[in-house]
């Protein structure tokens, strides 16, 4: 299933105000150059006590909306591509096009697959992969953003609460009313996408609370262990004799400083591993398909209560259907949140950014190649039984074709989808931030997209189905397997040119629409929920 994605909390804003840049409260990242940073933020997101506090560090000062802002357009390009990837992906399901996976039965945790896609079908479901991870990590980076402008506009701990509760139940009410307009009713509730996302960005925003309050304090309980760093005692007169004060210096501070945060960014990447990894842990089966009847994870019997499974598990009722288990995702928002990190403490260094970027591209791709070469971190042991594995008894499984290589699962994700679709997300986050910002201001059909991405899944979804169903009425077959929502035969349309023709068709109406809600969005105040879409 494709993604929504939270375009307002990837907001990376400045504006100038008495000769100071301030970080403003407007929708989408935007930066004074075409790099991430561009601020003049040089320190670790929080200023170490005893420095000079700038003019833009002040909570009072308000940046004025109406001031002159240039953007970011890396985090849009890559936001408005997977869009239309994710529009390439959902056409598939309009039309029935092909069965909707890599292989025949999806990417679910310990399905056996006998067959692969067709290599068209195979394609464009791999690089469909990308999108939810790419909207998940862009949330958690625009969480980093938003908390550190909020903050200096003097927010309070219960009012950043406040908003991230309200935005999480907006994406819920929503995945509540998708499931009953779509489906007449059939579904109460229908998370395709946009409930886990709602949970990510609530606790995302709770985690980045939490480190804004044990940074400090870490910092500060730091300066007192290093007593090489600290200034001679000074002795003030008290009315009963005298007291020595030892004040931590300059150098004492900064190292502080650098060392909270140093801990603080280990301890998001240890959470981030944890998260991704306990989707390994709580696999009914390990990932590994024992014998040839075995169930998908989908179709066994885990924890009976509904309200438990959707956690973490895949969920298929009656009533009911759920696909993206809020917590099984949660990794991407913490890697989100710690790169987000790491833009804002090297923001006057672009060229440390980009080389940030594609070194951890390059680990993570080195990650999924380790997966299959040492089989770990895979919810598809001894799963991949095709033509591929018959004709090669006895090797590895994963390298048996390039298909079986490029295998993976999904629902929930593990540790091989995690690092291979991080590494695409971050090589093409880099490939956007290279182009000088006066190319990439031409590539406005995929800008139009990214900055009104919210706006752009809920619109594709009400113009694409209802086409696809005419198509399907006019031109539909019945097809050889049974539809997931009606469990009867699937109906679909197999041309690719009608395929292509539709996709195309709907992303040529929502390049106006989306320029126009852009701008439209532009229009209202900072805090408006028009700007959240």
């Amino acid at each position: 299933m494709g993604s929504g994605v939270l375009n307002r909390e990837t907001d990376i804003s400045t504006t100038r105000r008495g000769g100071a840049d301030v970080e403003a409260a407007s929708s989408m990242p935007t930066q004074s150059s075409q790099s991430y940073g561009g601020t003049t933020e040089t320190s670790p997101p929080f200023p170490a006590r005893n420095q000079p506090t700038r003019d833009d560090d002040a909570p009072k000062m308000m940046a004025n909306p109406k001031s002159p802002v240039t953007r970011v357009l890396a985090p849009d390009m890559l936001r408005g591509l997977l869009m239309v990837l994710m529009a390439l992906d959902h056409t598939v399901v309009a039309l029935n096009s092909w069965k909707h996976g890599q292989g025949g039965d999806g990417e679910l945790d310990g399905a056996i697959i006998r067959k692969w896609n067709w290599p068209l079908a195979y394609a464009i479901r791999t690089l469909t992969h990308l999108c939810a991870t790419g909207f998940t990590f862009l949330m958690g980076m625009g969480v980093a953003y938003f908390g550190r402008s909020r903050a200096r506009l003097g927010w309070t701990s219960y009012q950043m609460i406040r908003h991230f509760a309200i935005r999480a139940a907006i994406l819920t009410l929503i995945t509540v009313l998708m499931g009953v307009v779509f489906t007449a009713g059939k579904l109460w509730f229908m998370n395709a996408v946009l409930f886990s996302l709602a949970i990510d960005y609530f606790l995302a925003g709770l985690l980045w609370l939490v480190i804004s309050k044990t940074e400090p304090a870490l910092q500060q309980l730091g300066e007192r262990w290093l007593p090489e760093f600290t200034e001679p005692a000074v002795t003030q007169p008290l009315l009963n004799g005298s007291r020595s004060i030892a004040t931590p210096t300059p150098r004492a501070t900064a190292r502080a400083n650098t060392i909270s945060w140093h801990l603080h960014n280990l301890v998001l990447l240890a959470l981030a591993a944890v998260t991704i990894w306990w989707n390994i842990w709580l696999s009914p089966n390990s990932g590994h398909c024992q014998a040839e009847d075995v169930k998908p994870v989908a179709a066994m019997s885990l924890p009976q209560n509904t309200a438990v499974q959707i956690w973490f598990h895949i969920i298929q009722t009656e009533r009911v259907i759920s696909v993206f288990p809020p917590l099984a995702w949660l990794s991407f928002a913490i890697l989100g949140l710690l790169y987000g990190r790491l833009l804002m403490a090297h923001s006057s260094s672009p060229v440390t950014i980009k080389c940030t970027t594609i070194l951890a591209a390059s680990g993570f791709a080195l990650l999924f190649v380790l997966t299959r070469l040492f089989h770990f971190g895979n919810l598809s042991e001894s799963c991949l039984q095709t033509e591929d594995q018959t004709t090669h008894p006895g090797l590895n499984q994963y390298l048996a074709s390039p298909q079986s290589f490029f295998y993976i699962t999904k629902y929930p994700p593990d540790v091989a989808f995690f690092a291979f679709t991080m590494a695409g997300n971050l090589f093409l986050l880099a490939l956007f931030d290279v182009i000088p910002s006066q190319v990439t201001k031409r590539f406005t059909l995929l800008l139009a997209y990214g900055k009104s991405a919210l706006f752009f899944y809920l619109a594709h979804q009400v113009v694409l189905f209802p086409l696809g169903a005419v198509l399907q009425s006019l031109f539909g077959h019945e097809l050889d397997y049974k539809s997931p929502i009606t469990g009867k035969n699937a109906v679909g349309v197999e041309s690719v040119w009608a395929y292509f023709g539709l996709c195309a068709s709907v992303l040529a109406i929502l390049y106006p629409l989306s320029q126009w809600y852009s701008r439209f969005k532009e229009t209202k105040a900072t805090n408006s929920i028009w700007r959240f879409f």
